[in-house]
């Protein structure tokens, strides 16, 4: 295994800021969700919108940080951005994960439509009918779903994940076998769909196995399409397949409507 390369502090500020647009793409949400609430919030809407940006952002900074110590360490990258950091041409890297994302975009977005097509008679009705009023706009959909949650997962878990496994398995300074970055992907699309799992819960009263199911493995599926492009073609075809894979459920729910 090759030393890794020195860190890029202009490519962590670019991560941050794009995911921090998603961040306050989010804030909207919150309105929504209190008030499918039976109970008056605590605090007043925008103080508890304040919060939120603090703690998503904190919790968006430590993941920056850590996938900026452990990606290169074992070999995945962001090659798009790096080269904006570094102001060099980034044409010729994003021509290489243009296709890669559309497919697994459109796929993971079909994927999904089916997933819960073949769910949604056996999910709590409670559910589905805050589901729809709560349903995100589009620009969070893309923007925190797309961006944010790549950069926290797949940018930070992810990377922790590999070079976990791989310490643990492997000699120091040996080449990283496979099993390592697929071990890593499956941990962190699990996290992934569980962490899902709260804004599932304040939808509905009713906790059912089915609910879980959905949850948990319908979002943990598309993220594993989402880990292996990072893996095989750069953090930026990980986004673009997931900003994708939105916008494919987007269209036929316009379509269906």
């Amino acid at each position: 295994m090759e030393a890794p390369p020195q860190k890029n502090i202009k490519q962590n500020i670019f991560l941050f800021i794009i995911g921090f647009i998603g961040v306050l793409s989010s804030l909207p949400l919150i309105p929504k969700l209190l008030a499918l609430q039976p109970e008056t919030p605590p605090l007043p809407i925008y103080v508890l919108q304040l919060l939120s940006v603090v703690q998503s952002s904190a919790l968006l900074f430590g993941m920056v940080l850590l996938g900026s110590f452990f990606a290169p360490q074992v070999k995945l990258t962001a090659p798009t951005i790096l080269a904006i950091a570094k102001s060099e041409t980034a044409l010729d890297k994003i021509k290489s994960q243009i296709y890669p994302a559309i497919i697994g975009g459109v796929l993971g977005g079909l994927f999904l439509l089916v997933f819960f097509d073949f769910f949604s008679n056996y999910l709590p009705p409670e559910f589905l009918a805050s589901a729809a009023k709560f349903s995100p706009p589009w620009y969070t959909r893309v923007l925190y779903g797309g961006i944010t949650e790549e950069i926290l997962v797949r940018w930070g878990l992810m990377s922790f994940f590999v070079w976990c496994s791989y310490r643990v398995t492997q000699a120091k300074n040996s080449e990283i076998r496979s099993y390592n970055y697929i071990l890593a992907i499956s941990l962190s699309a699990l996290v992934f769909g569980i962490g899902h799992l709260p804004v599932a819960f304040s939808l509905s009263p009713v906790v059912t196995i089915p609910l879980l199911t959905y949850i948990i493995m319908g979002n943990a599926a598309f993220g594993f399409i989402a880990g292996y492009l990072f893996w095989k073609h750069g953090l930026e075809c990980a986004i673009g397949s997931h900003i994708i894979a939105h916008l494919t459920m987007l269209i036929a729910e316009v379509i269906v409507s």
